[in-house]
């Protein structure tokens, strides 16, 4: 129930917030920017692992995609270290699994016309949970908290599904 009335308080906020600021929705075509931000999500994690890579082992740049396993089976370092970096590389694959389907649906609610107001709140919102995503699954480390990651991952999964059905939808109708 707690993560349930977090959702509505979030969403009760974001929405004052952004109906303030409704004009500047309305006009601006912002969600073609999402692109671009919601591909860096997905590159983020790869970084930060990188740097923690060479922090505690060195980073091997001429097999650079055997650096996450030779620090899982290096006993020196600390489980907890070794798992975070694991927790690291399934952020940036998560990322980059998901976005396709992200920059496909902002072209395809753009070209079916979907208002703007529309497409640009529900990529600030998507970026914003990417965002959310990404350090709660990098920071977690129990049961518990990785349901909380697969409810953020479900409760994103449906905005680029909804794009979708709506544009489908609309272009339907002409």
């Amino acid at each position: 129930m707690l993560v349930l009335d977090l959702l509505l308080q979030a969403r009760n906020f974001f929405s004052h917030s952004l109906a303030a600021m409704s004009p500047f929705f309305e006009k601006s075509a912002l969600s073609f920017y999402s692109i671009p931000a919601v591909w860096l999500t997905a590159f983020v994690p790869v970084m930060l692992k990188s740097v923690a890579i060479k922090k505690v082992k060195g980073f091997n740049n001429v097999q650079p995609r055997t650096n996450v396993s030779r620090v899982a089976g290096d006993a020196k370092i600390p489980p907890a270290v070794a798992a975070r970096i694991e927790r690291m590389e399934g952020a940036h694959m998560n990322g980059n699994e998901n976005f396709p389907l992200w920059a496909v649906a902002v072209l395809a609610g753009n070209f079916a016309g979907l208002d703007n107001r529309t497409m640009n709140i529900i990529s600030i919102v998507y970026f914003c949970a990417r965002v959310l995503y990404n350090y709660v699954y990098i920071t977690q480390e129990t049961r518990r908290q990785s349901s909380i990651r697969t409810l953020i991952f479900f409760s994103n999964l449906c905005l680029p599904l909804y794009l979708l059905l709506a544009a489908a939808t609309k272009l339907a109708r002409k």
